[in-house]
């Protein structure tokens, strides 16, 4: 890990750019902290620069709790190198939508199956790189992004302890069999009125989750309508979990 830019912001938030290989990322501490930080990681779809007002605003958001928080970009996404495979699934998702067609199995396995097998080992290897850091500790946490990168690294890192999961990308239905081998404690949001993607979907994979503890947090409105108190919410669902 090499750390290629470093900031303060105005609340006392440090944030430094760093680089992982090819995979850029950015991670966040709070101003002010007397042991080593929980650390959640942020996940997101794709576009960390497009991506950055809203990251750095859930950064800061968890830097008043006392958490560091990193976000890595996804592969094939941002500056990375373009995937041919992932680029001709996108275009084929784009041509459903538009002429209105159901989103065939072919499509979702196509776009989310490897960019999972892909992404959780960085996400992994990321891990690796922030917990050798003296200022970031565990317990770890895992937020949003697209929900199969989630499900797939709540069954295989064991370090990740809790999970606040957002609703609304396609979900392949391989995923439903790895959703039932989730253990952790889970909070989930979901849009009511999410467009272009499935709530019956996302309510059935909530159904699917193996973890004793779960729970579902809806609100009307579209993807980019989540209210204040939601963030609220789960800031107080990582609290518990993770201090």
């Amino acid at each position: 890990m090499h750390f290629i830019t470093e900031k303060r912001l105005d609340d006392g938030v440090l944030e430094r750019e760093f680089t992982l290989g090819e995979i850029p990322g950015i991670l966040w501490t709070p101003g002010s902290a007397s042991a080593p930080a929980p650390l959640i990681l942020l996940g997101h779809p794709g576009g960390l620069h497009k991506m950055y007002p809203r990251l750095v605003a859930r950064a800061r958001h968890a830097a008043a709790e006392g958490f560091a928080t990193a976000t890595i970009e996804l592969p094939g996404s941002g500056d990375r190198p373009r995937r041919p495979a992932t680029e001709q699934a996108r275009a084929d998702l784009r041509r459903a939508l538009a002429a209105g067609e159901p989103v065939s199995d072919e499509i979702i396995d196509a776009l989310i199956l490897p960019l999972v097998d892909q992404a959780v080992p960085e996400c992994q290897a990321t891990l690796d790189a922030l917990l050798s850091l003296p200022e970031i500790g565990g317990p770890v946490g895992y937020s949003g992004g697209v929900i199969s990168i989630g499900v797939r690294l709540a069954v295989v890192e064991p370090r990740i302890v809790a999970a606040g999961l957002f609703a609304g990308s396609f979900v392949p239905r391989a995923m439903f069999e790895e959703a039932r081998k989730v253990t952790i404690p889970l909070h989930v949001l979901l849009q009511w009125d999410d467009e272009g993607n499935d709530r019956q979907a996302a309510l059935d994979l909530f159904d699917a989750f193996g973890s004793r503890e779960k729970s579902l947090h809806a609100n009307m409105g579209g993807h980019t309508g989540v209210p204040q108190s939601a963030g609220d919410a789960a800031a107080q669902f990582f609290t518990r979990h993770l201090k």
